[in-house]
């Protein structure tokens, strides 16, 4: 199996962070095994397969048959030879659409288009191959099997479509794992990641299959995603920036050595073709029904403002008349802005105005004088009137009043209220770019970038 070369740069995040994420890697298509000191083999936890078998009409196998696996956006093209068996593979296909071809002398040429391969996914297309000229073609449906033969892997691929178009509160693909079977996003939150790490990483509560949340294990684009301290992501991808993404529960295969639940994302290439998107999305709280409250003081409203707006633009690097690289060199650029101020109202128990010149009087508790003591054998006479005298209030105390608030309800609790402020601010920023320097060897590299306090 080829054999990616990395390289990876991380900085964890805290509740005001920057985080760096570059991955380069290179894969090569050869008859055999190229082994590359010091690679490792990453990508394989997001690639695709594409296997079967090449046959006459009578069933007996075609050996030295010519397959072509044509990439429908790049037209990237990959080509093997079946065995003596007849059998054929492809293999580490990034996820994409595809279409096949089989050539052989004595036999019509044979092929399928429109093929998907999704993330971790091992496509079989067997071929049956007619008597005639090679100028000759037949075009074969594909069908989609519904029970995937060739491994084990338990899981689900959350497409592009399912990922961009399904409601999202917060943009957050995260949100869309509870669609896998027995997975939910309802557990009980780290408790320490609120104040250690912050933001919306410190949000995440996936439960697969019953196993607590330290047991979720993320990657992007085929390399480790995750932070150790809290089992989170260390790096969030736009909505508008990912392909698909899979939920894996169980029976992995042999490149997965990590936690019970996988969460594998791969972000967009671009294409021939030029695609871009430009959004903006608006919560404000002139849209938001009057606020409730649960004390006398109702607010008329509770200000809030949330905008999340970005870009996504890929396809081709070319440049009229300069240079054009079509089927060669793509790339896919995308950043996303959120920009969040909420207010909410907060209650607290606090000391009434009367409490901060010494007047107790409202309260049942009897305040006894410490100095009566020394000249009543012993005994602590009340304070008249549970009133502590001016002149016996520390000086230094009286000024640390000034920065403590005295209530503004009746009553000795859950007097006070106060808007609280909890803004947030996110940036993030990827750029991938997708190189094919031939048949037998592609360049793919990503960078990411982001900022959230």
């Amino acid at each position: 199996m080829p054999k990616p070369e990395w390289v990876q740069g991380r900085r964890y995040a805290r509740p005001n962070s920057r985080r760096h994420f570059v991955t380069i890697n290179r894969f090569l298509i050869i008859s055999g095994i190229l082994a590359i000191a010091s690679s490792t083999s990453l990508f394989a936890q997001t690639f695709g397969e594409v296997t079967g078998h090449i046959s006459d009409a009578t069933g007996a196998a075609v050996p030295g048959a010519k397959i072509y696996l044509t990439n429908a956006a790049t037209n990237a093209i990959r080509e093997t030879l079946s065995t003596d068996s007849g059998d054929y593979t492809f293999a580490a296909v990034a996820p994409g659409t595809y279409k096949i071809r089989v050539e052989q002398a004595s036999f019509k040429t044979t092929g399928s288009s429109n093929i998907p391969v999704q993330v971790q996914q091992t496509v079989r297309l067997d071929f049956t191959l007619e008597v005639g000229s090679v100028t000759e073609s037949v075009e074969v449906s594909a069908a989609a099997l519904m029970l995937q033969a060739e491994n084990l892997s338990l899981g689900t691929v959350i497409e592009n479509k399912g990922i961009t178009e399904l409601p999202l509160n917060g943009r957050n693909y995260l949100g869309l794992v509870a669609l896998a079977a027995n997975v939910n996003t309802l557990s009980a939150n780290s408790g320490q990641a609120g104040g250690r790490q912050g933001g919306d990483r410190a949000a995440q509560s996936i439960s697969a299959g019953g196993n607590r949340i330290m047991f979720d294990y993320f990657t992007l684009d085929g390399v480790t995603n995750t932070d150790p301290n809290f089992s989170t992501y260390v790096v969030l991808p736009s909505v508008d920036a990912i392909q698909e993404f899979k939920v894996q529960t169980g029976i992995y295969p042999a490149e997965f050595g990590h936690q019970s639940t996988q969460i594998n994302v791969v972000t967009k290439s671009g294409g021939n073709a030029y695609h871009g998107a430009l959004f903006e999305f608006v919560r404000n709280n002139k849209f938001d029904a009057v606020p409730y409250a649960f004390t006398s003081v109702h607010p008329v409203k509770s200000p809030f403002k949330w905008n999340d707006y970005g870009f996504e633009v890929d396809g081709p690097v070319r440049i009229p008349k300069l240079f054009d690289l079509r089927n060669r060199l793509f790339f896919m650029a995308n950043d996303e802005w959120k920009t969040q101020r909420q207010n909410s109202l907060g209650t607290y128990s606090v000391p009434t105005p009367a409490m901060f010149t010494g007047d107790f009087s409202n309260v049942n508790t009897i305040l006894y004088d410490p100095d009566t003591a020394a000249t009543n054998g012993g005994t602590k006479l009340p304070f008249a009137g549970n009133r502590i005298p001016s002149n016996r209030i520390d000086p230094i105390s009286k000024k640390f009043l000034n920065y403590y608030p005295s209530s503004n309800l009746p009553g000795l609790s859950s007097n006070y209220t106060q808007m609280n402020s909890a803004p947030n601010n996110r940036d993030g920023f990827t750029l991938r770019m997708d190189f094919v320097e031939s048949a037998k060897s592609q360049w793919s590299g990503r960078y990411s970038w982001g900022d959230e306090n």
